[in-house]
């Protein structure tokens, strides 16, 4: 069941999208050869902290950290660790901000240093990719409209979609419905409506689409050790239009 949000909701969980949002600003500066994902991960710990929010997937099912780092072609749940970061390596942190009950989850991919073009061309399809789907998310419209929208923009430039991770609707729990993958066809799925909120990752890789898993449990990668890149944004989807709720470029 699709659970639809209220102006409140929304707005409250807007404020959990500033704080995020302000937070991956703040890695922004950070990245750079040297350090590690483990130094922004106390990082974003204490930042949280003194916003008054908490990192919601600390104890999600057993996950122990505030945020996941997925280096190079780790695609997703990366654990945060002490090995620094290398000159032309790829990070993505991802998180899940919790401010007084309302979440908002936003990943962004970072280069480290000076990066090749192919890593370079990476992020750029990956970051578009992002805002293409967002485009479709408007009332009347489709969840396969999005993921069409994704996929189509993707293989034309050369890349992969991961299938086996997509993103999902977000209320009080970090997941709900509906599903929105990143590939399909238009026109399929559930009507776009009002009051809906979920967030939109595509994530992309240089080679195949396909994921293995890491002992840990959690942490995918390439299958073929290709690199991954992923963005995220948490969206509401709203009468006066669609809310990038962690939105980095309009933050007052």
């Amino acid at each position: 069941m699709i659970v639809l949000k209220s102006k409140r909701e929304i707005e409250n969980m807007r404020e959990a999208g500033k704080i995020l949002a302000s937070c991956h600003k703040e890695i922004a500066k950070m990245i750079e050869p040297g350090i590690t994902s483990w130094d922004i991960e106390v990082f974003v710990d204490e930042y949280l902290k003194k916003q008054g929010a908490t990192p919601e997937q600390k104890g999600y099912h057993g996950y122990k950290y505030a945020t996941c780092a997925s280096i190079n072609d780790e695609i997703c749940h990366g654990f945060p660790r002490k090995t620094p970061l290398k000159n032309g390596d790829i990070v993505t942190i991802d998180m899940v901000v919790n401010l007084n009950g309302a979440l908002a989850d936003s990943a962004w991919s970072y280069g480290v240093g000076e990066i090749s073009e192919l890593n370079k061309k990476l992020l750029e399809v990956a970051k578009n990719a992002l805002y293409l789907g967002i485009e479709k998310a408007v009332p009347g419209n489709r969840i396969g409209d999005i993921g069409h929208a994704i996929q189509t923009y993707v293989e034309k430039e050369g890349f992969s979609v991961v299938r086996e991770f997509i993103g999902h609707g977000i209320g009080p729990s970090m997941h709900e419905k509906p599903d929105v993958p990143h590939f399909g066809l238009p026109g399929k799925g559930p009507r776009i409506k009002e009051g809906m909120v979920f967030t939109i990752e595509p994530m992309v890789n240089v080679g195949k689409y396909l994921s293995k898993m890491d002992a840990n449990g959690w942490t995918a990668r390439t299958i073929d050790g290709k690199n991954s890149a992923q963005y995220e944004h948490t969206i509401a989807i709203t009468k006066e239009g669609t809310l990038i709720l962690t939105d980095q470029d309009n933050l007052d």
